[in-house]
């Protein structure tokens, strides 16, 4: 599907003044244009109604609510774009609330305390995490190497992920985290490590459900998207979690973190003010 930004350059050209001055604007506000009506754009452009309108249809669409039924839909594969007007705090918080109830609520508590005892006992684990989703899979590393050596976070700097997973076998977890969109060979990835008998733990949203099936370990994580921006509150939460459990599971854990914590004050790393 063409984004709008595109389909404007494509156009751009041919417009009339008042048409490339309303394109502008489209291109301007275009992260919250759906909070928009027809004719407040066009007020704000300085054009009339009619020139909007014509825009609106001369870039492939049927009217403006097919303009904006075309941002829903770019927001819905993850775009940040500003479906409705952002809300208020306290309404944040009870959606953000809303998510973290449903994906505790669908979580199978057994299956979790099995994941976390394959990832304390492992003779390696690797985290893959990329783009939006390699905070959440930063996270999970630092909690996980704070308690049990041999943790990575994939793909390493300046390397691609295949460098990484080769080498990978039944004595490992890999767990891969990723939210939409997913960057391309995802799905490749869990199917290859699959294949090979590798251990799959796959946290991720619902747009890759279609592969619990296939993974030894599934966590979904639902993450919030009324806004422009998804939010990751569900993930990082759940990554503390799993990583309280990992602990509980890992016996020389204490003694890890306390020696990191000897070597930080030897280092002087940390402030501890």
């Amino acid at each position: 599907m063409r984004s709008l930004e595109r389909r404007v350059r494509e156009r751009y050209a041919d417009l009339s003044p008042q048409e490339a001055r309303a394109a502008d604007l489209l291109l301007e506000r275009m992260s919250e244009l759906a909070a928009y009506r027809a004719t407040e754009l066009a007020e704000l452009a300085g054009v009339s109604k009619a020139t909007m309108s014509r825009l609106v249809r001369r870039l492939g669409y049927d009217d403006f609510e097919g303009l904006r039924e075309h941002l829903r839909e770019q927001r819905g594969r993850g775009l940040p774009v500003t479906v409705t007007p952002p809300a208020g705090l306290a309404s944040r918080l009870q959606r953000e609330t809303e998510h973290l109830q449903r994906a505790y609520a669908s979580l199978d508590e057994a299956a979790l305390e099995d994941a976390a005892t394959a990832l304390a006992r492992a003779r390696r684990v690797l985290v893959v995490g990329r783009r939006g989703s390699h905070p959440v899979a930063a996270e999970l590393r630092r909690n996980l190497a704070q308690v049990r050596p041999g943790v990575t976070l994939a793909p390493s700097p300046g390397q691609s992920l295949a460098e990484d997973l080769v080498g990978t076998g039944a004595d490992d977890v890999v767990v891969v985290v990723s939210f939409r969109r997913h960057p391309a060979g995802t799905v490749a990835a869990v199917e290859r490590l699959v294949a090979a008998g590798v251990p799959v733990l796959l946290l991720a949203d619902p747009t890759l459900r279609r592969l619990a099936s296939r993974v030894r370990w599934w966590i979904e994580c639902p993450v919030g998207y009324e806004g422009a921006f998804d939010s990751h509150a569900v993930p990082m939460s759940l990554v503390a979690a799993l990583s309280d459990l990992v602990l509980a599971r890992t016996t020389p854990g204490a003694a890890r973190i306390a020696e990191i914590d000897a070597t930080y004050a030897e280092l002087g790393e940390l402030d501890e003010g």
